[in-house]
């Protein structure tokens, strides 16, 4: 008997985890990421309007600062902000990501290059991009050239880390495998390296964008006679927050704006990565 039950007892284990393997899985309820945007975004301006009615320090209500933003937009103040402050940005966004990729480049493949430049570069990191505008105004006047060189630094210094950083991080082993198969260094260089650094660059765009829209009000303090930051400061004077709102809200829309088509970007040019 004893030789019998043995085997019966050891099968019953090997049954229940069969079961177990075949029964269904419970899975969540997926929720699409833009109705869980649409839910965030409709509680934040329903905390907005209760904060409102609480009548604290004045908070403007969403009416309120929708009805400024519909009486600036049908004066075409708005627009003219808009659109000089999208120019100042994107400016001084171009400019900063242009010379940083291939500042970038140079520090992480020629070590001679890296010695030289680091040193420049991590001590400007240390230095806010606010604190260059008295030196700006003095050098460079109180035009537009100063409001565009203080967001180019922002932009530059938080690109070019990300992408040295690329270009340091790439795979040795495909370097290696390169030379082994007889490409030179400038064929290793773009088919290797600079795709492999994508990735890393269009981090440090994104990472730049913010920096450049986050120094664009202080950039409009230098004699500015237009401009969302600039319309910001004269609100202030005469303590008009539903204009300060609008301003707000203009510029975080439109620099969401810019990073979703970074974002788009980044997909589309990084198929080939690996997701996890």
């Amino acid at each position: 008997m004893s030789s019998t039950e043995t085997p019966l007892k050891r099968s019953e284990p090997v049954r229940d985890s069969a079961e177990d393997t075949r029964a269904p899985r419970r899975r969540g309820v997926r929720v699409p990421p833009f109705a869980l945007n649409l839910i965030a975004l409709a509680a934040g301006v329903g905390v907005w309007a209760w904060l409102a009615s609480l009548e604290v320090q004045a908070l403007p209500g969403p009416v309120a600062v929708a009805g400024r933003a519909g009486e600036l937009i049908a004066d075409g103040t708005l627009a003219d902000d808009a659109l000089a402050s999208l120019r100042r940005v994107l400016t001084g966004f171009a400019l900063g990501t242009l010379l940083a990729v291939p500042v970038g480049f140079l520090m992480g493949w020629y070590p001679v290059a890296r010695g030289l430049l680091e040193p420049y570069v991590q001590f400007f990191r240390t230095v806010p991009p606010l604190a260059m505008i008295p030196l700006a105004i003095v050098l460079l006047g109180i035009g537009e050239v100063p409001k565009v060189f203080v967001i180019f630094l922002a932009a530059f210094l938080s690109s070019v880390v990300a992408a040295f950083q690329g270009v340091v991080g790439v795979n040795r082993t495909l370097i290696d495998a390169a030379r082994v198969l007889g490409a030179r260094d400038g064929t290793i260089f773009l088919k290797v390296v600079v795709p492999a650094s994508a990735p890393f660059i269009l981090v440090g765009m994104r990472i730049g964008l913010g920096s450049a829209w986050g120094t664009l009000v202080a950039a409009e303090l230098i004699a500015a006679q237009e401009g969302l930051g600039f319309r910001m400061q004269s609100a202030q004077l005469y303590y008009d927050l539903p204009t300060i709102f609008v301003g707000l809200i203009t510029i975080g829309l439109l620099g969401l704006l810019m990073d979703r088509l970074l974002l788009l970007a980044e997909r589309r040019l990084t198929r080939w990565q690996e997701t996890r």
